[in-house]
């Protein structure tokens, strides 16, 4: 497990305060511009960074962040390009966890070993694989663990009692709990159900919960913050993204943060 994840979540319920975790995809909208958006979203308060790695076919992505994947593509950008960023942004002084969100295919075309190794070596922090199940990630939670890094699987609303227990059970930073039964992307309001769908997640687990999926204001963050741990937000970055103007976009990206926090 990643001692810095593992740190940054007792702090935080220490301090009585939800943890933000902005998602941004690696090589969006340009690879020049990576780091520098990386920087930015540090700055304007986030505390954990979920670094997309382009893949072709993002099932759980919405339109949004479908694009953003797209585009990064269509450069060329890869899982080791991706670790890269990464590296150059802790030299650069980045401080927050790094972890890497995404699909399967581009691990194991990498090599599972190979992937744990090189984020490791680059100052990531552990992985969301939205795609690979517990009972298929056997040798890739030993890689994670051998390298000291974390994996997190993905709760979602339709998940029974007996399944969050056994996704628990290879957790080991937090669980990663979707807002809703559908793909990533802003939504006007969060879901009535979600204080009772993380009450009986918390019934199975005494992990830290994350939410992501529809969240995309200052008022969704603070809500998701009263009853969770973290408050994750994806498809909102990407459009702040798309509105600067190319000379501006780490700018704003801070500015965005600094609103949705408060800080």
């Amino acid at each position: 497990m990643s001692k810095r994840l593992r740190d940054l979540f007792r702090e935080s319920h220490e301090q009585g305060r939800a943890l933000f975790a902005p998602y941004l995809t690696g090589g969006y909208p340009s690879p020049a511009e990576t780091v520098p958006l990386m920087l930015a979203l540090e700055a304007g308060g986030a505390d954990v960074i979920e670094f997309g790695v382009p893949f072709t076919d993002p099932l759980a992505d919405g339109a949004t962040i479908q694009h953003a994947n797209q585009v990064a593509v269509e450069q060329s950008v890869t899982f080791e390009q991706c670790i890269g960023f990464v590296r150059t942004a802790r030299a650069r002084g980045l401080k927050a966890p790094v972890l890497f969100m995404g699909y399967y295919n581009p691990v194991l075309a990498l090599g599972e070993e190979r992937t744990a190794a090189l984020a490791k070596d680059a100052g990531a922090d552990g992985f969301i694989i939205v795609d690979l199940p517990p009972e298929e990630a056997t040798s890739f939670l030993a890689a994670c663990r051998k390298y000291d890094l974390s994996f997190v699987p993905l709760v979602a609303p339709t998940t029974s009692d007996a399944r969050i227990v056994k996704l628990a059970a290879v957790a080991d930073a937090f669980l990663y709990c979707v807002s809703v039964t559908g793909v990533t992307g802003e939504r006007a309001s969060l879901p009535a159900e979600l204080p009772e769908f993380l009450a009986r997640v918390r019934k199975q687990t005494n992990l830290p919960l994350a939410v992501g999926f529809g969240i995309s204001t200052r008022e969704h963050v603070a809500a998701v913050g009263a009853i969770a741990d973290a408050a994750i937000i994806g498809s909102a970055i990407i459009a702040t993204i798309d509105a600067a103007g190319s000379n501006d976009r780490a700018q704003r990206l801070r500015e965005f943060v600094e609103d949705v926090t408060g800080r």
